[in-house]
C-alpha cells in the first residue's frame, strides 16, 4: 500500500513539474503570439527580418548537422574499432563543449578570428570574414553541438564490439562494405537519434552565436537573437510570434524523437 502511495505521489510530482516547466510556457507563448489576432501574428512571422533570421537559422543548422554527423560517425568509428595512442584524450576533447559555457566558446572564436586574434592575418589574407559574419555563426554552432552524434554512437558501438567487422575483414570485405553491411544497420537508429538531438540544439543555440554574430539585423541574427531584439524593444507580440516558430520546430523534433525511440525499443524488444 505504501509503495502504491509513493508511486502515485512521484508520478503526480513528475506530471506537475512537466506542466509548470514545459506545457504552461509553451501555451503562454502561443497565447501571447495570437492575442492580437492572426493578422498581427502573420505580419510578425513574415517580416523581412524574421524571414532572414529563419533562413539563417535553418542554413546554419543544416551545415552544422551535416558536419557533426560526419565527424561524429568517424570519431565513434575510430574510438570503438581501433586501438591507438591518445584515444582517451580524443574522447575527453569531444566532451569539452558539454563543460564549457557557450558564451565562453563564442569569446574564444573572437579571440582567435577577431581583429585581435592570432588567426586574423590569415583570415584577412584569404579575404574572408568569420567574426560578425555567417561563418562565425556556423562555427560557433558546430562547436556547441558536435558531441551529440558521437556521444550517441560511442556507447552502442563499444557494446557491440568489433567481432563481426573483423570476421568480415578476414573474409576479404573492404572497409566501406563492412560499414554498409554490418556496422550501419546496427547503429542507424542511434545515429538518427543523435542527428535529431544535434538539430534541436543547433536551432535553439543562443549564447555562442550571440557573441560572434554582432547582432547585425537582417544579416547575422538567428531566430533566438531576433526574439531577444524584439523583446528588448518591448514588441512582445512579435517576440512571442517569432518564438512560436521555434516552438513548432521543437514539437516536430519531439515527435521525431518519440518515433525513433519507439523504433529503438521495439528493435531491442
Amino acid at each position: 500500500m505504501k509503495s502504491k502511495i509513493v508511486q502515485i505521489v512521484l508520478i503526480g510530482l513528475g506530471i506537475a513539474f512537466l506542466v509548470v516547466m514545459l506545457i504552461l510556457p509553451l501555451i503562454t507563448v502561443l497565447v501571447y503570439a495570437l492575442r492580437q489576432g492572426w493578422e498581427t501574428f502573420g505580419a510578425a512571422i513574415t517580416d523581412d527580418y524574421a524571414v532572414k533570421a529563419m533562413e539563417l537559422t535553418l542554413f546554419a543548422t543544416s551545415i552544422t548537422v551535416v558536419i557533426n554527423t560526419v565527424f561524429g560517425l568517424f570519431a565513434a568509428w575510430a574510438i570503438t574499432k581501433f586501438r591507438f595512442r591518445g584515444k582517451q584524450a580524443l574522447t575527453t576533447l569531444i566532451d569539452i563543449p558539454f563543460s564549457i559555457s557557450p558564451i565562453i566558446a563564442g569569446l574564444v572564436f573572437i579571440l582567435v578570428f577577431g581583429r585581435i586574434g592570432w588567426a586574423n592575418p590569415l583570415v584577412e589574407a584569404l579575404g574572408a570574414k568569420i567574426v560578425f559574419a555567417v561563418p562565425g555563426i556556423v562555427l560557433a554552432t558546430i562547436f556547441v553541438t558536435f558531441p551529440f552524434v558521437s556521444r550517441e554512437l560511442i556507447p552502442l558501438m563499444q557494446a557491440q564490439g568489433s567481432d563481426e567487422e573483423e570476421a568480415a575483414a578476414l573474409m576479404g570485405a573492404n572497409g566501406f562494405r563492412i560499414f554498409r553491411k554490418i556496422t550501419f544497420p546496427h547503429i542507424k537508429w542511434s545515429l538518427l537519434y543523435g542527428v535529431i538531438l544535434c538539430t534541436a540544439r543547433a536551432l535553439g543555440e543562443f549564447g555562442a552565436v550571440s557573441v560572434v554574430s554582432g547582432h547585425l539585423r537582417g544579416k547575422t541574427n538567428t531566430l533566438p537573437l531576433h526574439v531577444e531584439i524584439l523583446f528588448n524593444e518591448f514588441n512582445l507580440t512579435a517576440a512571442f510570434a517569432v518564438s512560436s516558430i521555434l516552438v513548432v520546430f521543437a514539437v516536430i523534433i519531439l515527435i521525431l524523437r518519440f518515433i525513433v525511440e519507439r523504433r529503438v525499443k521495439s528493435k531491442e524488444g
